[in-house]
Formats: C-alpha cells, structure tokens, sequence
C-alpha cells in the first residue's frame, strides 16, 4: 500500500511540474492555438493551457488585490500571452525538460520558457530519496513477514511429521502425501489476505475521510492492484513453504523424525 501510494503521490507532484512558454508581442491568436494543439499532440505533454493577456491581467491583479496597470497610465499591457505546460510524470525530469526547453525555443514565435530549475532538480532528488527509502522499509517488512509465515508453517508441518511418516510406509506418492498440506496452505494464505485486504481497506477509508485530499493518490485501478498482490502473495508464500516444509520430512532419515 505504501509503494503503490507513495508512486502515485510521486507521479501527482512531477505531473504539477511544467513551464510556461512566453509567446512574442506580434504572435497571433491562431498561431498560439496552433503550437497549443502541436503541444497537446506531444508524448511528453499532460495537459496545456492558454493564458491570454487579458487573463494574465486579472490573475495578476487578484495576486496583488490592485490594479496594477494603473500605474502604467495609458501604456499597453505589457504581460505576453502564454501557454503552461504539464508534463507527464516519466518526463518531469530536470535533463527530459531541458530538451524539451530547446525544442520549443526554436520556434521564432516563442519569446522564452521559464521555469525553475532548481525547484525541479530538488523535487526529483527528493522523490528518488524517498522512493529509495521506502522500498527499502517495504523490503525489511516484507522479509519479516516472510519469517513469520515460514516459520508458523513448519511448526505446523512439524507436528505432522509422524503422519507424513506413516503415509509413507504404508506406500502413498510424495504427490499424495503433499497435495492436502498444498490445499491447506492455500486455502490458509486465501483467508489471511482477504481478512488483510478488509484490514487495508478500513485503513484507506479512515484515512480518506480525514484528510478527504488524498483521494487524489488513490483509485479503483490502484486498489485492485493492491488487493490482488495481496491476495496472490498470500497464496504463493504459503504454498511455496509449505510445499518446501513437507519436502523436508518427506526426505528425512527415520532416525531424524525425534532430533
């Protein structure tokens, strides 16, 4: 939950990510529409949005809570139309974005691109950090899980040996001897991560309804994924140690069984 999460918040902040391509004063309004609609064309590109000089005014004038063109007198607008630009996350990288920087800057109509640089190099340093960081606390969970699991399985299959035993010498197949512990197994894992995905999913519903926003870093799609890796790793991890545990006996010496 916390890597599915922690990867859509990762793509949420470098999709906030983009520029803002200054147009030249003499542009005309179809040419801007124009490279709006190359633009939207592009892989890289999450969405656009065109900004004209009357609404650079009023955002402007709502940032500073005054009219500031009065102080300009009877000159024109100085604010340049523009586009702002989204990238999708694979690209809101600081070398994918400078490519991109060049690309645009060659079209003549294109005044210049601003964004900050230094804010995008910290964003994706730090997002590489955490992403690091929490794969690895994902792993040192997952390993004691694991232990856990394994090891609560062999006990099981340990008080058992003696049947395992006397399947044996009464002539039953390792295939017979192993399929109910198999069936047992799966059918223990299939429980324990159902009840673990009710456990998930009044977590996740907690969560929501306190802090409502993070609706925006979950989704039908990402809680399937979730619940059926979960479902699925419960149903391997008992079966593969199960499977293993019951080898164990199955190839042991008679005179093991009471070591």
């Amino acid at each position: 939950m916390v890597l599915l999460h922690a990867q859509n918040l990762s793509d949420y902040i470098l999709e906030h990510i983009g520029f803002e391509i200054i147009m030249t004063d003499k542009v005309k309004e179809v040419e801007i529409l124009q490279l709006q609609k190359s633009l939207d064309a592009q892989p890289f590109v999450k969405s656009t949005e065109y900004i004209t000089k009357e609404e650079a005014t009023k955002r402007l004038t709502d940032l500073l809570g005054k009219e500031f063109t009065g102080f300009l007198g009877d000159a024109d607008n100085p604010l340049l139309p523009s586009i702002d630009v989204r990238f999708k996350a694979a690209w809101a990288k600081s070398d994918s974005i400078a490519k991109i920087e060049q690309l645009i800057l060659a079209n003549p109509r294109v005044k210049e691109v601003y964004y900050q640089k230094s804010m995008v190099h910290l964003i994706n340093n730090n997002l590489h950090k955490i992403t690091l960081a929490l794969i690895a606390f994902s792993l040192l969970l997952f390993v004691i899980a694991l232990a856990l699991i394994n090891n609560t399985i062999r006990l099981s299959v340990f008080s058992k040996r003696f049947i395992i035993r006397s399947m044996q010498l009464v002539g039953a197949t390792e295939n017979f001897i192993q399929k109910p512990f198999l069936l047992i197994g799966i059918a223990q894992g299939a429980v324990s991560a159902i009840l673990a995905c009710l456990l998930l999913y009044g977590i996740m519903e907690t969560l929501l309804n306190q802090v409502p926003e993070l609706s925006v870093l979950t989704g039908p799609e990402t809680r399937f994924y979730l619940y059926l890796s979960v479902l699925l790793a419960g149903m391997i991890i008992t079966s593969v140690s199960t499977y293993v545990a019951v080898s164990k006996f199955l190839h042991m010496k008679s005179d093991q069984f009471y070591g």
